[in-house]
């Protein structure tokens, strides 16, 4: 469906059938086919809600190029490039974010700040995030192939409402690091305060 896209050449130096062909190679053909929903739903949201359908496609496709590295090459990334050494207590649900979007830009030839933003907050969110952004945050974590208690309800949210969709995402994702004992990354505690008590009323 997407194949007559022509990439700008200011997002990225390849076409699409290119950028597909590197990702078949990065990927495993179950998360190669959960990128290509990713962006399927990215490209719905960007159009509904006015965003730049090419960065959509491009964030979408890339937002998981990174996530099945081995940590070595996130840990030797981080070092690298002096990202903030608190990096080094997380594990690869943050790395393949954060870190991914420095991996993308130094083997892709992306350089785009939004559509980079877009893959390193996928997973943690930011207080503060652009349109596109909201749009793979959610779009990852609504795309067809999920199933789980609420994601049809944050479907209907995010159809209706962008960031109310970003709230009921963020809230859930804590809830469920709370109760299974996980570690919270603070961005994700930052994004929690910055969208969750403006939305509330919306996503209850």
């Amino acid at each position: 469906m997407n194949e007559e896209l022509v990439y700008n050449k200011n997002y990225i130096p390849m076409t699409r059938s290119e950028l597909i062909i590197r990702l078949k190679e990065a990927l495993k053909d179950k998360r190669f086919q959960h990128v290509l929903r990713v962006e399927e739903t990215a490209i719905k949201l960007a159009e509904q809600y006015g965003v730049d359908v090419e960065k959509a496609s491009i964030a979408g496709l890339c937002h998981d190029y990174a996530k099945q590295r081995p940590a070595e090459d996130f840990i030797a990334e981080i070092k690298k490039k002096g990202l903030n050494p608190l990096l080094l207590d997380y594990g690869n649900a943050i790395w393949h974010g954060v870190v991914g979007a420095e991996l993308i830009k130094d083997e892709l030839g992306i350089w785009d700040e939004d559509i980079l933003n877009a893959v390193r907050h996928h997973t943690t969110g930011a207080p503060i995030m652009t349109k596109l952004e909201q749009i793979i945050y959610m779009a990852d974590y609504i795309e067809p192939g999920r199933d789980f208690a609420g994601v049809k309800k944050a479907r209907v949210i995010t159809a209706a409402n962008l960031q109310a969709g970003v709230a009921y995402q963020t809230k859930h994702t804590l809830t469920y690091l709370i109760e299974n004992g996980k570690p919270v990354y603070p961005k994700t505690i930052d994004t929690y305060n910055a969208w969750v008590p403006q939305y509330e009323g919306e996503i209850d």
